[in-house]
């Protein structure tokens, strides 16, 4: 049976919505998976008229239906679980909304629920607002630190992928002020463990190659431009090899990019977010895909931002949402071979 993927709205104000429709209602994503969007019903159908969209959208209930009667029907509607029940949303394309800020949040905690309660196999979450989700007060600096505490997940990772390029990262949403002081060996050798696994787990890979990449340049030139990889990786990298884990570096970040040296390791670890994502981001920022590593639930996303600047204009390339969900597709049959599906409950 294909497994069932939630997508979530995202921010309505930019591309989420887009994204979100015109991947469900992809050829690619049907063949392989059960598009479910959740989200408002109201947001959905303005941008499906917006763009001309032939789709139709069919309101589902988990409460009566169940999650596991969806695979089951017939029907070429894409289900949709709207996440409450309110007056129709104020869609101000382009703009930062307190409103569109809450929807997001109660988009992504709707598709955990489906998941925890239901079985949800999957969850794609399309692109957030982070200022529209601190207007409301949550302060999580983005989608991955928010599904990391919904499901009391300490040791996570966020992996970014494009093909076989894969890159772990240290620290995340944090300004660049802290990186250096956030960088433990406690927390390397956590981000390595948890990168060595889920390349096992998740990607399939028995025997994962891993590259650490240094903080300061030139790796610190011993010890010259920096002493943290003497007295932080190198030691979180020891930890990790009495692990087992084939680890190797650090590598100056600019020569090995520079050079091709990553094409060598199954995965990378990078220190701080644009150290990994700036290479990304050049070699395939079309197919790059977000992953979090460490959760109870396969969550991806497309690599890219709400894009507000283009909301509206229907010109969005779905390319990133489309490659999440068929990541998802493939790191949940991997993870059904090392763990026993869930059974799907009934309330």
């Amino acid at each position: 049976m294909k497994p069932v993927i939630a997508i979530t709205m995202g921010d309505f104000n930019g591309i989420g919505p887009e994204v979100a429709l015109k991947a469900a209602n992809s050829h690619l994503v049907r063949r392989i998976a059960i598009p479910v969007l959740v989200g408002s019903l109201d947001v959905f159908e303005y941008y499906a008229k917006l763009y001309k969209m032939k789709i139709s959208i069919r309101e589902v209930d988990p409460e009566y239906f169940g999650v596991e009667d969806i695979p089951r029907s017939n029907s070429d509607d894409i289900p949709l679980i709207v996440v409450r029940k309110f007056q129709k949303p104020k869609i101000k394309l382009g703009k930062i909304s307190f409103e569109a800020g809450q929807l997001a949040v109660e988009s992504i905690i709707t598709a955990a629920v489906l998941n925890l309660k239901y079985g949800i196999d999957g969850i794609v979450t399309a692109p957030i607002s982070k200022a529209a989700v601190n207007f409301n007060g949550l302060h999580f600096p983005g989608q991955t630190e928010l599904l990391a505490a919904i499901y009391k997940t300490e040791k996570y990772a966020m992996i970014l992928a494009c093909d076989n390029f894969r890159v772990g990262l240290a620290t995340i949403h944090i300004p660049i002020s802290q990186v250096a002081s956030s960088i433990t060996t406690k927390l390397v050798a956590e981000k390595i463990s948890t990168l060595n696994n889920s390349m096992k787990i998740d990607f399939g890979i028995k025997k994962p190659k891993i590259a650490v990449l240094g903080l300061n340049p030139h790796a610190g030139e011993n010890g010259l431009l920096g002493n943290e990889e003497k007295t932080t990786i190198l030691p979180a990298m020891k930890l990790a090899k009495q692990d087992g884990a084939n680890v190797s570096g650090p590598f100056p970040s600019d020569g090995f990019f520079g050079i091709g040296s990553y094409k060598n390791f199954d995965a990378i670890l990078a220190m701080y977010h644009d150290q990994g994502l700036i290479p990304l981001k050049l070699l395939g920022f079309v197919k790059g895909v977000n992953f979090t590593a460490g959760l109870p639930v396969v969550r991806t996303s497309p690599d890219h931002g709400t894009a507000f600047s283009i909301a509206g204009k229907g010109i969005t390339d779905p390319s990133s949402t489309i490659e999440a969900v068929r990541l998802a597709v493939e790191v949940i049959k991997n993870r059904n071979q090392h763990i026993p599906k869930k059974t799907i409950r009934k309330k």
